[in-house]
């Protein structure tokens, strides 16, 4: 080999091991935005709430290998240590194809509640926390639940500004500001935290309950929808620490890296939704120390929703 074939070899060499020190360089650069990022995240929650206990939930065992059940619970709370679920929702996600089916449960659903008297079903959580809600829609509904996440009003707003920095787009179908703590104009708007619970919590039309609960599947599509953006992986690293600080859930910190990966490898999530009880399966009654309730039509909505969270 000449000289001058040896120098060219040698240059070679040299721009490699430059390059991939470069490559290198850049990984630890990213690697180290992330991890402060996530530490951001984790201590602006933590120092929101630090006296958050980790929770601790009895789950199904029985979980198939490619579905996997959450109960997401929405506390009507900013703090208190006892109180009623404001809202209840089982997430399906199919791991294999990343399709997900939403349900949602009203709270004035008439319940029988393991261990104590017939009530409304947001009272479940107010009795027993979490494991006793899963012990009585499991009970009503023959459902497997494998985990659960619990938030609280506060917490929820402040999920929802570090998501989505800009704000989630969301339509408002008409005006509304009635006990919700926000005043909200008509029109298709971007709205933070605050004015997104605000607008999921609205009660007051024709559609009462059940407007709400639409709103709370729209509100969670919209927010959906920013978050996988591309021009908010950004935030990831940081939301996934204020999630881990701000929300309560037996679910461990790499499943939720996983399910955030997994969403983002899928190229968006789709969503199907559906609410409990099903048009013509229930009835509207009144009982004396209960109030206005739902009486569902068992048979009616097992069979719905059974059929709902078959994945074909």
């Amino acid at each position: 080999m000449t000289q001058k074939r040896k120098g060219r070899k040698k240059r070679k060499l040299r721009k490699g091991r430059v390059f991939l020190l470069m490559i290198l360089v850049c990984i630890l650069a990213a690697g180290g935005y992330a991890y402060t990022q996530y530490k951001s995240g984790l201590n602006m929650a933590e120092a929101d709430s630090p006296a958050k206990a980790t929770m601790k939930f009895d789950g199904d065992p029985n979980s198939k290998a490619t579905i996997e059940n959450i109960l997401l619970v929405g506390v009507d709370s900013r703090g208190e240590k006892k109180s009623r679920s404001d809202t209840m929702m089982l997430v399906s996600w199919n791991k294999d194809t990343n399709d997900v089916k939403m349900v949602s449960f009203m709270r004035d659903i008439y319940a029988e509640i393991p261990g104590y008297n017939s009530y409304k079903l947001n009272t479940a959580y107010y009795l027993g926390g979490a494991d006793l809600l899963k012990a009585t829609l499991k009970q009503m509904f023959d459902l497997e639940i494998n985990h659960v996440a619990v938030v609280d009003f506060k917490n929820f707003e402040n999920v929802v500004d570090v998501a989505a920095p800009n704000g989630v787009e969301v339509t408002v179908p008409h005006d509304m500001s009635k006990n919700i703590g926000v005043s909200l104009k008509k029109g298709t708007q971007r709205l933070n935290g605050k004015e997104l619970l605000g607008f999921s919590r609205f009660r007051y039309d024709e559609k009462g309950d059940f407007g709400r609960v639409e709103r709370q599947q729209q509100a969670l599509e919209a927010l959906k929808q920013e978050v996988l953006k591309p021009g908010n992986v950004k935030n990831y690293p940081k939301l996934l620490g204020a999630i881990q600080g701000y929300v309560q859930s037996d679910i461990t910190k790499d499943s939720q890296l996983k399910m955030l990966l997994g969403a983002v490898k899928g190229g968006g999530v789709n969503i199907e939704k559906l609410t409990i009880p099903v048009k013509d399966g229930y009835t509207f009654a009144r009982y004396p120390n209960v109030g206005s309730v739902i009486e569902i039509d068992r048979e009616k909505n097992v069979q719905a929703l059974n059929t709902f969270l078959t994945f074909k």
